[in-house]
């Protein structure tokens, strides 16, 4: 796979966008994040800062007191790409009664035409 292909992949996957741009908004310790983010496992949200941190995208600050505090932010790399993956979350709200007209269109035609299949 194409170097490029695999940070796209990263970038976009489910927990990547959200983890993006939860941390466009400021630093977040572990525990907050995954709070703010809702319905992602620790091991899930461990890979996907591992993943985006090892891209360059993410920070990740292991200050040496007791507790032991970690905090996650965004780095110059990780903020340009925080902001395009805003752009699309931004469209996809705003577009977002096309799309929905879309599917009913389409799932109409499927119905009229005797094909409905599970998709």
């Amino acid at each position: 796979m194409c170097p490029h292909r695999l940070v796209l992949e990263h970038v976009t996957s489910r927990w990547g966008v959200l983890v993006l741009i939860r941390l466009q908004e400021r630093s977040y310790r572990f525990s907050e994040l995954r709070r703010a983010i809702g319905r992602v496992s620790e091991k899930m949200l461990t890979q996907t800062l591992q993943t985006l941190e090892r891209d360059g995208l993410v920070h990740r600050d292991a200050k040496p007191v007791i507790p032991p505090r970690v905090d996650y932010s965004l780095t110059g790399l990780g903020h340009e790409a925080a902001e395009q993956v805003c752009a699309l979350a931004s469209w996809t709200e705003r577009r977002m009664d096309g799309v929905l007209a879309a599917r009913q269109a389409y799932d109409e035609a499927r119905r009229a035409d005797g094909e409905a299949r599970p998709l």
